[in-house]
């Protein structure tokens, strides 16, 4: 039988039965778009096959509108299978165009895909662009701007003054209606929707989307965006309603509970175009104009930072529905628009992704304090029986105070809580939906929870949902080591936390994007997350938010600028500098230069901005090797002098900015900026490197590891730095001093020169600093501080860079040339470790490695996706390359 199955499959490769499969097709790396805003789209697909080795010899792509061939490729003898351009006619706006692929095989045998399609964004006109809501912003009395409520400036008798003066509709959720009649048979309908700060949209009273706190938040000023949504499926014959209800998230963050800026670009303001295509080629199209009609909604309050309420009894059933009396409803006013530029989101949106049910419960006088099991970003929903006029708080935080085992928000912010009043209709379900927080713990008052009395309703259910940006998760590491096992699902549980609309510090008190996290943490998180929109988003955020004079602001969107002796939180090198090693690492990940060339300005000018902030190429502001470890407060660097940590990343974005210009084919910048680096390099070492200790800067771990990491050193004496810098790791108990900054540069440092042993060492623990004491301590996400007593907040991922380590060194998966169609495979096998397994999901298909040792041999399996190629490293040495396929190598060790 053994042979039988051989000589079949061998057959079947002479018979040339096997081919290639085509699948995952992608338009500016999406499928199947609805807005694409650019007029060179690039097309992508995946492909599979059984035989090993397959690759993609050549394509033709064919792209139509309608009957109409607008395009097509002929056959193109390439391995191109990602990022391919069109090279057709400029697209028409607001169009859907159809398309597919062709695809030959290494054998010369032609696949071809399906069709799939995408639609180009809307060219409005400024007769369209009408925004409506309840007050117009003059009428409203906002405090339209930005401002830090801790500066020395700020008093706090002003924000009373100026809050009672807000007009009540400047601060309320309204709901917004319109109806229109549709008969003819649809052929489809597409939404385009704003609603700022947040929106929710219906549909004869179905949500159009699972899709929460949309559109994503930016800089009001400079950009707004919009979502699209294919809604025909929703549509009656007849009669429909389009139903909005709008929050004020950070486009009017003003409310008067827990306050940790004040920022309003105006009132609640809503957006809308809507096209119904029919069969019979005519179209209908609804706009937000003065048709509407608005009301209160039952949400009472809401803020971004404060909470939300609800009050059932204001409820208007089918108030989103056809045939809803809407007669006392007030027509909308048309409103003053934002100032920025309407723009076609691309990155995916928040959602609720799962949920969690109370692991324990106490009871604590007249309050239930419930365990939910896990920290996270979210809000709890419940369900509640009770009398109409009964209400029930809700306080989430956490941690609790340990004299009375309530929530505490001590160290998040507070007060920050919910309300929900019943209407007295059976049993009533709610949660909010404009604001979140991060938390583990529920404390309800006011209610009983499944017991019943006549003062009180009843709580039947409660849960936690944990909201995220529903970006595709492409990354797995697992290993025998339980440190590390437990560290990466606490640095990816905090990272989730945190990817709301931006990158943010905390899901809590700040709600902040700040920006050394996406360097920083970069490789890690583009391991375990497709990032190809939410990078280029933030990349716009910082284009947004630079300066004149070219400063990338620690903050974007920069919701709060800091001044009256807090600049030092606007401006450092380590932060800003993210807007050019940010965009390098998103290259070497997807091999798409297209955001080298859109922001190419934007990074010179930033360079050229910590140019004229030197002086003698030294750069000496900024916030350092920020909580740096030690016996000291954490906080700012103690360890490290704030100059070298500055005048090393400037000398980084120069240099990477340098390799850019190469890439771009700027020549004159190439040459320019490849000087100054030199220049830099030169300075840095003159003025921090000691020559008789072979050291740098204090001598501390940060300023070895990031001369080292970054080149700097002298090849010369790179050895005795790297001597210096392993000798104060031993001196320390093999434990580390570094910070949110140094992290990455100490773990990198040692482990790309061969220190991967030291690394296991400094890791492998249960003591502070490091991962293993936060296991130890019982959090369910990585914490501020290495030690989660000293306080802080309790889900940060800043210091999660060790998730690079486990994919690049640990499993040993690496661009080897940029977007992973050639890759290296080269795993460390360090300490007592017996196995890894890991993957990465990259455009072109999944890469997995496995490996265990056992009885002095290394075993190895590897996943070559079709139509890559693969470089692997044995620990023996040997090397061999290999194309798609799996693959079973083994050494001894």
């Amino acid at each position: 039988m053994k042979r039988l199955t051989v000589n079949i499959v061998a057959l079947l490769i002479c018979l040339n039965i096997f081919s290639i499969g085509i699948s995952n097709l992608t338009v500016e790396m999406q499928q199947a778009p609805l807005a694409i805003d650019t007029d060179s789209p690039r097309f992508g697909w995946l492909l599979t096959s059984d035989e090993k080795g397959d690759c993609q010899t050549a394509y033709q792509i064919t792209v139509m509108n309608g009957s109409n061939k607008v395009w097509d490729s002929g056959r193109v003898k390439s391995n191109q299978s990602q990022l391919v351009p069109y090279k057709g006619k400029k697209p028409e706006s607001n169009t859907r165009y159809i398309w597919n692929v062709k695809v030959w095989d290494k054998n010369g045998k032609m696949t071809e895909s399906e069709s799939s399609f995408f639609e180009t964004a809307p060219a409005f006109s400024s007769s369209e662009i009408q925004w409506i809501g309840a007050i117009s912003r003059a009428k409203a009395n906002l405090p339209i701007g930005r401002r830090d409520l801790h500066g020395p400036s700020f008093k706090k008798p002003e924000y009373k003054e100026v809050y009672d003066k807000i007009d009540t509709l400047a601060l309320r959720s309204i709901s917004l209606r319109k109806t229109f009649n549709s008969y003819k048979k649809v052929e489809r309908a597409i939404v385009h929707v704003s609603g700022l700060g947040h929106y929710n949209l219906y549909l004869n009273g179905k949500r159009v989307s699972k899709d929460i706190f949309t559109p994503v938040w930016s800089d009001y000023d400079r950009t707004v965006y919009y979502n699209t949504y294919q809604v025909d499926s929703l549509l009656l014959s007849g009669e429909n309603a389009i139903g909005v209800t709008l929050g004020n998230g950070f486009y009017n963050a003003v409310g008067n509970r827990y306050r940790k800026l004040w920022i309003s670009f105006g009132p609640p303001t809503l957006f809308l175009k809507m096209h119904v295509y029919y069969s019979d080629g005519s179209e209908d199209i609804i706009l937000s104009d003065e048709t509407w009609k608005y009301s209160l909604s039952p949400i009472t309050f809401n803020d971004i930072y404060g909470g939300e309420d609800y009050d059932a009894r204001v409820e208007q059933k089918g108030w989103n529905k056809p045939g809803f009396d809407d007669r006392t409803w007030k027509p909308v006013v048309l409103q003053e628009a934002p100032k920025g530029t309407l723009r076609a989101q691309q990155v995916t949106n928040v959602r609720s992704m799962k949920e969690y049910s109370a692991v324990k419960m106490t009871r604590i006088d007249s309050s239930y304090v419930l365990d939910m099991g896990q920290n996270l970003s979210g809000y709890p929903s419940i369900k509640v029986k009770g009398k109409a006029g009964q209400t029930v708080k809700l306080t989430v935080g956490e941690l609790l105070n340990e004299e009375t085992g309530l929530v505490s928000q001590k160290q998040s912010g507070g007060p920050y809580t919910y309300y929900y009043t019943l209407k007295g209709d059976g049993e009533e379900s709610w949660h909010p939906e404009f604001s979140y927080y991060g938390y583990q713990y529920i404390q309800v008052d006011g209610a009983n929870i499944l017991s019943y009395s006549n003062d009180k309703p009843t709580v039947t259910d409660i849960k936690s949902h944990f909201i995220y940006n529903s970006v595709e998760e492409n990354g797995y590491f697992q290993s025998s080591n339980e440190i590390f096992n437990k560290a990466h699902v606490l640095i990816k549980n905090a990272v989730k936390s945190n990817m709301q609309a931006v990158f943010t510090d905390c899901p809590h008190r700040e709600k902040l994007g700040w920006l050394e996290e996406t360097h920083l943490n970069g490789p890690g998180l583009l391991y375990n997350w497709n990032l190809t929109q939410m990078f280029n988003k933030v990349m716009q955020d910082m284009e947004d938010g630079q300066q004149p004079n070219g400063l990338i602001p620690n903050i974007v969107p920069e919701y709060v600028v800091f001044g009256d002796g807090l600049e030092v939180f606007r401006d450092s090198p380590e932060w800003g500098g993210a807007s050019v090693i940010m965009p390098w690492m998103y290259y070497r990940f997807y091999g798409d230069k297209s955001i080298l060339s859109k922001y190419y300005n934007v990074m010179k000018r930033y360079v050229d901005y910590l140019t004229s902030m030197s002086a003698n190429q030294i750069v000496s502001h900024g916030l350092g090797d920020w909580y740096d470890y030690g016996e000291h407060r954490a906080g700012f660097s103690k360890n490290s002098p704030v100059e070298v940590s500055a005048t090393a990343h400037y000398f980084y974005v120069t240099h990477l900015f340098t390799e850019i210009a190469k890439l771009t084919g700027n020549s004159s910048d190439e040459k320019r900026y490849g000087s100054l680096a030199n220049e830099i390099r030169n300075a840095f070492n003159n003025r921090f490197f000691n020559k008789d200790t072979k050291q740098y800067g204090s001598g501390s771990q940060f300023c070895n590891a990031v001369a080292i990491f970054m080149d700097l050193v002298e090849p010369a004496h790179k050895q005795a730095v790297m001597d210096n810098l392993k000798k104060d790791i031993a001196q320390r108990g093999n434990r580390l001093t570094t910070g949110d900054v140094g992290n990455r540069y100490l773990f990198q440092a040692l482990a790309l020169n061969g220190e991967n042993e030291l690394m296991y060492l400094m890791n492998n623990h249960y003591d502070a600093p490091g991962y293993g004491f936060q296991i130890k301590y019982g959090v369910t996400t990585l914490t501020e501080q290495w030690d989660p007593r000293k306080g802080a907040s309790w889900n940060h991922f800043m210091m999660g860079q060790i998730d690079e380590w486990f994919f690049r060194s640990l499993a040993g998966i690496e661009p080897a040339a940029p977007g992973f169609q050639e890759f290296t495979v080269q795993p460390q096998p360090v300490g007592d470790l017996t196995w890894v397994k890991a993957g990465h999901k990259t455009l072109y298909g999944d890469i997995k490695v496995e490996w265990q040792r056992k009885d002095s041999k290394f075993y190895l399996t590897v996943l070559v996706p079709v139509n890559t190629r693969a470089t692997v490293v044995l620990p023996d040495g040997k090397t061999q390359s290999v194309g798609s396929g799996e693959y079973k190598f083994d050494c001894s060790i």
